[in-house]
């Protein structure tokens, strides 16, 4: 497999610069996301590494090939599109042998590649049916089949599972990391999905107005995010905003530490805790390296867990999710206390 490398790729759509100097390293044999709300620029990065879409400077590598300008039929590329683009009239081999054909693989040779890639699928046995009798997740498992029969160097995923339901949408994460992993393909995932992110992905890239903000893996992105919108884009996120003294960050009337480096006293900064960090206390309970009372207004309850909605001092907004392994400190309207370590309040940039 080969690895992808996109080096200062820029790219205008008219007036509206839609990707401005991209770099990232695609590694090989890697799944990797490429995440960010609707208009950031990955769909169109995805199709300039394809060859849909030409880009107005930088270069696309793959491998030790400059592909920048090749067309798509010479890019051993392998791409499954949101609506899978089946052919609706042919069978699933048929649809999955056609890439094949259009190589002049055939005969004996097109039978045994297509036998293994419905293997790996798990769709033995339904060689001879048609789109329209097999099931969303099967579909979908035909366009994967017919992207990789053809043994691409790298698999592009543009929003595949975006339009099953949300127990067929698991499973389907499931069965693809396991496709990708015994298959070794280098695959290039877009997603707007955080959770999807976390499930499939060896390494995320998090775009925003068609710049990176931050690459690497899942939990160190979501661990150690290096902005505020990276922070909420990939989860969720309490932000703390204040100013740099002697022994932390001055919150309104709290101090509050951080295990981070911090600027000179006097710079204002913002930290950012995930809610999950954060445990709720009863007034006068003790532990914690910050600690900060708060009003409960109201609670999402979701089964196993629930989310509290908090009002904390001089009108913040405040969230902690907790495990629902005993009632909650107080109810709706009651007063608690925040609790969270210092290392969980993490400074990001705006």
């Amino acid at each position: 497999m080969s690895a992808v490398e996109v080096a200062t790729v820029t790219k205008d759509f008219g007036a509206l610069r839609v990707l401005d100097s991209v770099s990232v390293r695609f590694e090989s044999g890697r799944f990797t996301s490429l995440l960010g709300p609707s208009g950031s620029g990955k769909t169109t990065l995805l199709r300039i590494v394809a060859g849909f879409v030409a880009p107005d400077a930088g270069t696309v590598r793959i491998g030790e090939a400059d592909v920048t300008d090749l067309p798509v039929w010479r890019r051993k590329i392998g791409m499954v599109f949101q609506s899978y683009a089946l052919f609706p009239h042919m069978s699933v081999t048929e649809n999955v042998v056609f890439g094949l054909n259009r190589r002049g693989v055939r005969g004996a040779a097109a039978a045994k590649e297509v036998k293994r890639v419905l293997e790996l699928v798990r769709l033995s046995g339904l060689e001879d049916r048609r789109p329209k009798q097999l099931s969303g997740g099967q579909q979908q498992r035909v366009a994967l089949a017919r992207a990789i029969v053809t043994d691409p160097d790298v698999l592009l995923l543009d929003e595949p599972l975006s339009a099953l339901d949300r127990r067929l949408r698991q499973e389907m994460q499931v069965e693809l990391r396991r496709i990708q992993r015994e298959s070794g393909l280098t695959t290039i995932f877009v997603m707007h999905d955080q959770e999807e992110a976390l499930t499939l992905s060896d390494r995320v890239a998090i775009l925003d107005n068609g710049r990176i903000v931050q690459e690497g893996a899942p939990s160190e992105i979501y661990e150690r995010p290096r902005t505020r919108f990276a922070a909420s884009f990939l989860g969720d996120a309490n932000f703390l905003t204040g100013e740099v003294v002697a022994g932390g960050v001055q919150v309104g009337e709290f101090l509050v530490r951080t295990a981070d480096l911090l600027p000179p006293p006097g710079t204002v900064v913002t930290l950012a805790v995930r809610p999950e960090k954060m445990a709720l206390h009863a007034p006068g309970a003790s532990g914690g390296d910050n600690r900060m009372p708060a009003r409960i207004r109201s609670v999402i309850y979701a089964g196993a867990a629930s989310t509290y909605l908090l009002d904390g001092p001089d009108g913040m907004d405040l969230k902690v999710f907790a495990q629902n392994r005993a009632g909650p400190p107080a109810e709706i309207g009651g007063e608690v206390v925040l609790a969270w370590a210092a290392e969980h309040a993490i400074l990001v940039t705006d």
